[in-house]
This record gives structure tokens, sequence and C-alpha cells, in this order.
């Protein structure tokens, strides 16, 4: 997605109009995942609707820096 290149506090206008979208549209999935049941998809949309929160409040940073993350490990996934 391209970035607008208005800054507000360091973060661009359309990211941050993306993050609201996304922490949007994970509420309603978290309904939905209610209403069907299932517990642990509950639990984790509603772990990444915090941290789009986070992310809009400026208490976390929008990437992990990848010169700071251990390498990985070659393992197949």
């Amino acid at each position: 997605m391209a970035r607008d290149t208005v800054e507000t506090n360091g973060r661009g206008t359309r990211t941050m109009e993306n993050i609201a979208y996304i922490r949007q549209m994970l509420a309603e999935l978290r309904l939905v995942a209610e209403n069907e049941g299932a517990e642990m998809l509950c639990y984790l949309i509603e772990m990444a609707y915090v941290e789009a929160g986070d992310v809009q409040s400026g208490r976390r940073a929008l990437s992990i820096h990848h010169a700071q993350r251990d390498k990985a490990s070659r393992m197949p996934l």
C-alpha cells in the first residue's frame, strides 16, 4: 500500500487511517468469532486489536526493527 507523504507524529496519515480500518475490522471479526464460539480465534483477534490500538496511540512501533531480531533457524514451516 502506498503511504501518504504528510506526516502525523512521524507516521503517515494514510498509514494511520489503514491501522484504524484494520482495528475496526478486527472488532467486527471478534463478534463473528464470538457468535461461533471460537474462543481461540477470539483471543487471537483481541490480541491483534490491542496491538493495533497500541500502534494508533504511539505506544508501539509500527514494525519490528529487522536489525534487532534473531536470525531464523532455517527450519521449514
